[in-house]
C-alpha cells in the first residue's frame, strides 16, 4: 500500500513494515526526527501495519490489531490524541481496537470502526467534522448515530462517506461546489452530512 501526502509519502511492504520519505518538518515521517529524507526510511520495527493515510504533514495508520496511530502536524488536534502537540513517531489514538478505515484531509481526520460508526477530529472551522458545530476537536467525536458507514475520504476542509446502501454523503467546505449538492458559495457549507444525489456506488471490498 502507498499514500501520498503534502510533500511526503508512506508505504507498507508485504511484510507489514511501514516506510516514509520526503518532508519531515512536523515529524510526518514518523521516524522520531524532523529531518527530511530523500529515500524510504522504516518507521519503528513493527511488522503489523495494514492501512495508511497521508494528509497535510500528518499521517494515520491502522495495524493488525485494528488500532489507530497518528503522527506529524497537530495544530488543530488532527492527530486525535487529546493534544495540539506535533508527534514525530506513531502515537496510539484512544483504546479502541475495532477501526477499519481512516482518511486524512488538510487539517482534519476521519475513521470508521467495525460497527459502522463514523468518527472525526481536528480542524472544524468549515464544518468538516460533520458534528453540527464549527469547533475543533482534539479527540475523535462520533458523527451522528448511523452504524452503516463503509468508506470515508477527506479533502481540503470537506469530507465524504459511503454507507452500506451505496449512498454518498458530503459535508464541510463548499465554496466551489465540492460537496456536489448544488451549492457553490461559502454560505453553502454544511456542518452535517448531506446526501449527494448521484447514482448509488457499489461497495469496494478491500482484500
Amino acid at each position: 500500500r502507498v499514500s501520498a501526502g503534502r510533500r511526503y509519502s508512506l508505504a507498507i511492504d508485504s511484510a507489514g513494515k511501514l516506510y516514509a520519505w520526503g518532508s519531515n518538518w512536523a515529524g510526518q515521517l514518523g521516524d522520531g526526527t524532523n529531518i527530511n529524507k530523500g529515500s524510504p526510511v522504516q518507521i519503528g520495527t513493527d511488522t503489523n501495519w495494514k492501512k495508511i493515510s497521508a494528509g497535510d504533514y500528518r499521517a494515520l495508520a491502522i495495524n493488525a490489531e485494528d488500532e489507530v496511530y497518528a503522527w506529524g502536524w497537530n495544530a488543530s488536534g488532527e492527530l486525535g490524541d487529546g493534544t495540539t502537540e506535533n508527534r514525530n513517531s506513531p502515537t496510539k489514538i484512544g483504546t479502541s481496537t475495532n477501526w477499519t478505515g481512516v482518511a486524512t484531509g488538510h487539517n482534519h481526520s476521519l475513521a470508521i470502526n467495525a460497527e459502522g460508526e463514523l468518527y472525526a477530529w481536528g480542524g472544524n472551522n468549515l464544518g468538516q467534522l460533520g458534528n453540527g458545530t464549527s469547533g475543533n476537536k482534539n479527540s475523535p467525536v462520533q458523527i451522528g448515530t448511523a452504524t452503516n458507514w463503509v468508506m470515508v475520504a477527506a479533502g481540503n476542509s470537506y469530507s465524504f462517506a459511503i454507507n452500506e446502501s451505496g449512498e454518498v454523503y458530503a459535508w464541510g467546505k463548499n465554496n466551489s461546489g465540492q460537496l456536489g449538492n448544488g451549492g457553490t458559495s461559502a454560505n453553502a457549507n454544511k456542518t452535517t452530512p448531506v446526501l449527494v444525489k448521484i447514482q448509488k456506488l457499489k461497495r469496494v471490498v478491500e482484500k
